[in-house]
C-alpha cells in the first residue's frame, strides 16, 4: 500500500465551510450519519502500487455521489492514474515522478476540469472548502450536509499495522509518521468516522481523527446536489458570488 498526499499548505483552500456555515438555522449534526454500508466495488484505483492517493479518493467520493444520486460510475485505475499525471506529471515508467499530490491542486483541477471516469465523462465539483483540521463539529456538519468529505492525515506506522490486522485506527504513542494519506470519509457514529482507503471502508476513531488530521476539503458536488438533497442552513447564494470572483 502506498501513501501520497503532500504536506498540508496553511491557508492554500482560500474559503472555509465555517464562513457559510448559518450556524443559527442549521440543525445540529446528528449521532450518526452516512451510508458506511453502501455496496461499491471501491477498487484499489492505483494506490496499492502509486502514491496517487489524492486521485484515488476523488474517484471514490465520485462514485460515491452518483449512487447517491442513483446512478452508477465505474472509475478505473487508469482513469485515476491519467489524472494523477495530468496534475503532478507522473509516469508510471519513471519512479522519480511518483511524488504524490497537493490537495489543493488536486481540489482546483477537479472544479475546473473534473476528474475522468471509464467512459471518458469529466466529473466536476461545484466548489470546494476548507475545514479546520481536526474540528470534529465541522466534520460531522460537513459529512452530513455534503455525504463524502477529504480528509488528509499525517500517517502513523500502527496505522498500516492495524490496517493489515483488520483493526480500527487508533492513537498509538510513539508511533513514527510515515507520510501523508488522503481519505474520503462517508459516515461517522459516537465512536467512529468511516473512511475509504486501499479499496474498502475503514473505521478511524475520532482521537486518531483530531489527532492525526491536518487538512480537509468539504466538496460541494453538483451530481449529488441534483440527486435530490439541498442542504440546509448553507449559505450557497454568498458562495457563488465569492467563486465569481476566482480567476
Amino acid at each position: 500500500m502506498k501513501l501520497g498526499k503532500l504536506a498540508a499548505r496553511k491557508n492554500s483552500v482560500e474559503f472555509r465551510l465555517r464562513d457559510y456555515l448559518a450556524v443559527s438555522t442549521l440543525p445540529s449534526p446528528p449521532t450518526k450519519t452516512g451510508h458506511q454500508n453502501v455496496s461499491i466495488p471501491w477498487g484499489m484505483l492505483g494506490n496499492d502500487s502509486y502514491g496517487d492517493c489524492v486521485l484515488a479518493g476523488a474517484g471514490h467520493e465520485t462514485m460515491f455521489w452518483n449512487r447517491e444520486a442513483g446512478k452508477t460510475v465505474n472509475i478505473t485505475t487508469a482513469d485515476a492514474l491519467s489524472d494523477y499525471t495530468a496534475i503532478t506529471g507522473f509516469n508510471p515508467n519513471d519512479p522519480n515522478t511518483d511524488q504524490g499530490t497537493d490537495m489543493q491542486v488536486a481540489a482546483s483541477y477537479r472544479r475546473k476540469t473534473g476528474i475522468e471516469d471509464s467512459v471518458r465523462t469529466r466529473h466536476k465539483v461545484a466548489a470546494y472548502l476548507a475545514i479546520t483540521p481536526g474540528n470534529k463539529l465541522e466534520m460531522k456538519q460537513a459529512i452530513y450536509l455534503f455525504d463524502a468529505v477529504g480528509i488528509g492525515i499525517q500517517f502513523p506506522k500502527s496505522a498500516m499495522d492495524q490496517f493489515n490486522a483488520g483493526k480500527p485506527w487508533s492513537v498509538v504513542a510513539s508511533s513514527p509518521i510515515e507520510g501523508g494519506h488522503y481519505i474520503p470519509a462517508i459516515g461517522y457514529d459516537s465512536k467512529y468516522v468511516y473512511i475509504v482507503t486501499w479499496g474498502k471502508v475503514q473505521k478511524m476513531t475520532w482521537s486518531f481523527f483530531t489527532r492525526y488530521c491536518d487538512e480537509a476539503i468539504a466538496y460541494l458536488s453538483q451530481e449529488f446536489l441534483t440527486g435530490g438533497k439541498s442542504p440546509e442552513g448553507f449559505d450557497s447564494a454568498t458562495l457563488n458570488a465569492d467563486l465569481a470572483k476566482l480567476k
